[in-house]
This record gives C-alpha cells, structure tokens and sequence, in this order.
C-alpha cells in the first residue's frame, strides 16, 4: 500500500495530496493521540495492560509485538476516553490469524466504563468484521449517531471459532474538538461582576446624603 506515507509539510508542493486514495491514512486515523490512554480499560485482556497498546500511530500497525489477547472466552471489551470530544466516523480492526479474529464489534458512546453490564442494551452501531491483517478494510459509522462521544465503549463478543480471540491494532477515524466549559466560564464571569454591583450600591446611598 503506497499511500500510506506521510510527507510532511509537503502539501504545498502538489501531487502529496492524496486525493487518489482519500485522506493520507497516517493523518486520518490519528485520533489514538487524542485518546486519555493512561484510562483505557481492557476486560478479559489476558494480560493486564495490553489492551491499550493497540491503539497506536497508523504506521505502526503492522507492529506484531504489541496486542492483546482475551483470558477466558472470545470476549474483548474496551472503554476508550478522550480528551475532549469526537465525531467518530470510521474504524479499522487487524486481529489475530484465522479464528481468532474477531467478528463482530458493537459501539456504545458515552457509557460508563463498568464492564460487561454496560452492552447489554442496543448499541449505537453493531458491525461485521471481515479478516483483515494490514489495516485495508475501512468501517465507516453512521455519523449521526457518533457525534459529541466523549468516551466509547468497543465490545467483541465472538470471533471466528476460536477459543481465545486476538487483536493488534485498532484505529479510529473523525474530527476532534476540545471540550468547552461553558458552566466555568460563566461563573468566573458572575463572581467578577458581583463586587463591581455592590460597589455602585454602596456609593449611592452615601452620594445621596450628600446632596
């Protein structure tokens, strides 16, 4: 896949545009770096910890000695948080050989991250996944439904047969915006205007008995 370079600062040049294969893939999955990864959750990861290494740059997805593989059963659920919000509006998913790629995902924004209890109801979007190994197949979502995500919840319930299901990348694809504190801002803004008001208060009586 030859598109899959990233010549930086070279737009301005022509012919770097990409426009032939879309966005340049290394800038369109780039919303791993807006990831709070430290707050990543994994259930049923085999090995503490190695959920939230697959989540990483495009050009290292063909990167086999990161992954992570389910303990007990087929079941992977992730628990993403970001650090302000997304419009997601596509997936990809490089799992483990044969059966042991997952075969399914659904996706739940703005959930709590407390484990299985939370993908019980209807999902926003539930997707069949196809083998893939590179990092080729694209899994668009229905944008409507993935505005303002602030956190995602990534479940797997079954693979292709196997006892154990394993993945090795997972890129996400939107905009990101960062979270607005309109609730702060507008109490710093009170808690300013509040002494300026007593300040006119108090200096009209005293001009009052002046005159």
């Amino acid at each position: 896949m030859a598109h899959h370079h990233c010549h930086g600062g070279e737009d301005g040049h022509g012919g770097h545009h990409h426009h032939d294969h879309g966005e340049d893939p290394a800038v369109k999955f780039s919303l791993y770096t807006k990831i709070d990864t430290e707050r990543v959750m994994c259930w049923n990861e085999a090995e503490e910890g190695s959920g939230r290494t697959v989540f990483t740059a495009w050009e290292d997805r063909m990167d086999r000695d990161e992954m992570v593989e389910s303990d007990v059963d087929p079941e992977l659920l992730f628990h993403i948080p970001f650090t302000g919000s997304v419009k997601l509006k596509g997936v990809v998913v490089i799992g483990g050989e044969d059966e042991q790629h997952p075969k399914e995902l659904r996706l739940f924004k703005n959930r709590p991250p407390n484990g299985f209890d939370q993908v019980q109801g209807q999902p926003e979007q539930t997707i069949q996944l196809s083998h893939d190994y590179t990092g080729s197949v694209e899994y668009p979502t229905m944008v409507s439904r993935f505005n303002s995500v602030s956190s995602l919840l990534m479940y797997f319930p079954v693979n292709y047969g196997a006892e154990t299901s394993i993945i090795y990348y997972i890129g996400l694809y939107g905009e990101y915006s960062v979270a607005h504190r309109h609730g702060v801002t507008i109490a710093t803004y009170e808690a300013r205007a509040n002494p300026a008001d007593h300040k006119i208060t108090d200096h009209t009586p005293a001009g009052s008995f002046v005159s």
